[in-house]
């Protein structure tokens, strides 16, 4: 570590797009890394008019404006984690796993393909490039189960589908899959494997609408955990943990659907775990 970063946190950089509504995207994640203790830094990959009601507008950016934004952060201050988000299109996904792969930190893919509102954030010609480039270098990659369809074909109606969904998963090359259960009924249960063992996590469902931007909140959180040196199933548990207090103080804003409290801890009192 250098002198320059000797006193400083640990640092985490998002790679993914801005949400103006701040719910989700490169807010959602800043938010969290605060939350959780560490120095969030952020790479723009597309702008979005975004609020509760949905997503109005998508603008990515250049290739090389986020190759730069990269370069400019990890040259200079260096990362304990990365995580990544919405990438747009084929070129930026092959320019990000580019970059990550030359990269010595833990990355949490969260190959995110649909806002909360339905609408696309991933061109359908990238999905190749997110399962031959993007997950190959993944530490954890963290589907939910639209996106696990959508980047395998398996589709999971039940908890004992989630094996098939994560075993379909690591075939892409992650070294560890959580399948994000959330969309299922019953408790909101997730399953963690590097296909020789296995982690469920379970929660209780809380009857609040408010949600958005939960993929982003949890993918930040296990990266926070991650660059504060826990193991992968530990990062999972304490960023589940934190994502379902985040869900249970989720709070209206706008006309729609409104975001999690990325604070709701700090509000209570009590440290980040």
């Amino acid at each position: 570590m250098s002198p320059a970063t000797s006193g400083a946190p640990p640092r985490v950089l998002t790679v993914a797009g801005s949400d103006s509504g701040g719910g989700a995207g490169i807010q959602a994640d800043l938010k969290t890394m605060l939350a959780l203790g560490v120095h969030g830094m952020s790479v723009v990959t597309a702008v979005t008019a975004q609020n509760s009601l949905g997503v109005q507008g998508a603008w990515e950016l250049p290739v090389e404006a986020v190759r730069a934004q990269y370069r400019s952060v990890v040259d200079d201050i260096g990362v304990q984690a990365v995580k990544t988000g919405m990438l747009a299109s084929a070129e930026l996904v092959e320019a990000v796993a580019e970059l990550l792969a030359a990269t010595d930190a833990p990355v949490v893919v969260d190959p995110v393909g649909v806002s909360k509102h339905g609408d696309p954030l991933l061109a359908a010609s990238a999905l190749d490039s997110v399962r031959t480039r993007l997950l190959p270098v993944a530490t954890v990659a963290t589907p939910n189960l639209d996106e696990v369809a959508q980047l395998t074909g398996v589709r999971v109606e039940s908890e004992a589908g989630m094996r098939e969904a994560a075993d379909a998963v690591l075939a892409h090359g992650p070294r560890w899959a959580l399948i994000k259960g959330g969309h299922l009924p019953g408790d909101a249960v997730d399953l963690l494997t590097d296909g020789s063992q296995e982690h469920w996590l379970r929660a209780p469902r809380y009857d609040n609408r408010h949600t958005h931007g939960t993929g982003c909140t949890l993918a930040s959180a296990i990266a926070s955990h991650l660059a504060r040196g826990r193991t992968v199933p530990e990062a999972v548990a304490a960023a589940k943990e934190y994502v379902t207090g985040a869900i249970a103080a989720g709070f209206a804003l706008g006309g729609g659907i409104g975001p999690v409290d990325h604070g709701w801890a700090l509000r209570r009192g009590t440290p980040a775990a």
